[in-house]
């Protein structure tokens, strides 16, 4: 599904990620631990398209992302990538559906037919009554599964996701986990997630730990 090959990426004289390789194959959960300033939400970025190595690739499905010109570049992210933040960014003036049509109004899709998609993938992630409701009217835990509905509504290849659960309590947290468990049994949805959270760590297929921009270990959990 994604493979990343001797990526290096440096910010002036420091290299933030440092000859990284690894796959991820499809259906499966990984989670990139490691301290603050491993790297990982650089690598993250680079694999999701949002930065470019200075050398090295990223394939997903067979694509070298890099090698897109910029214009299909953005049309293969917004076609194969999923986002999730720690922080939901959700549209405050637009109720939960609207914010799910988002990147479908992006890919132009119809309303009618934007609409549809949101209003199932709600459903999927348990928002099936809480539709019109905006963010502000949403705990915590149901913004964050707008945002996770947002991220799933084009049915990307890969989630990527940077502290999905790093603003929540831990309730919430383990909630949204044991989603993207679900959400990879029912849909085989494939996720990359960095995670400061150990325990939920725990509960991912397989673990990379960061150090100093390294992969310094590779764990499988099941």
């Amino acid at each position: 599904m994604l493979s990343v090959n001797h990526v290096i990426k440096n910010y002036a004289a420091l290299r933030v990620v440092n000859d990284v390789s690894f796959t991820v194959q499809k259906g499966e959960i990984l989670s990139i631990v490691g301290p603050s300033g491993a790297g990982k939400s650089t690598l993250l970025h680079i694999m999701g398209a949002l930065d470019k190595p200075d050398s090295g690739n990223v394939m997903i499905e067979g694509t070298d992302v890099f090698k897109l010109p910029t214009k299909k570049q953005a049309l293969f992210r917004n076609q194969h990538l999923g986002f999730v933040f720690q922080f939901h960014h959700l549209l405050p003036e637009f109720n939960a559906v609207e914010n799910v049509c988002m990147p479908l109004w992006i890919a132009g899709k119809s309303k009618k037919e934007a609409t549809a998609m949101a209003t199932e993938m709600l459903g999927i992630v348990g928002l099936g009554a809480r539709l019109n409701n905006k963010p502000a009217e949403l705990s915590g835990g149901e913004q964050q599964r707008v945002a996770i509905a947002r991220a799933l509504v084009t049915r990307p290849s890969v989630i990527m996701a940077d502290e999905p659960t790093g603003n929540l309590d831990s309730a919430n947290a383990q909630s949204v986990h044991e989603l993207f468990l679900q959400l990879r049994k029912d849909l085989g949805q494939t996720f990359v997630m960095i995670t400061h959270n150990d325990a939920l760590a725990k509960m991912t297929d397989r673990v990379l730990t960061m150090r100093d921009g390294k992969i310094v270990d590779d764990t499988t959990n099941r």
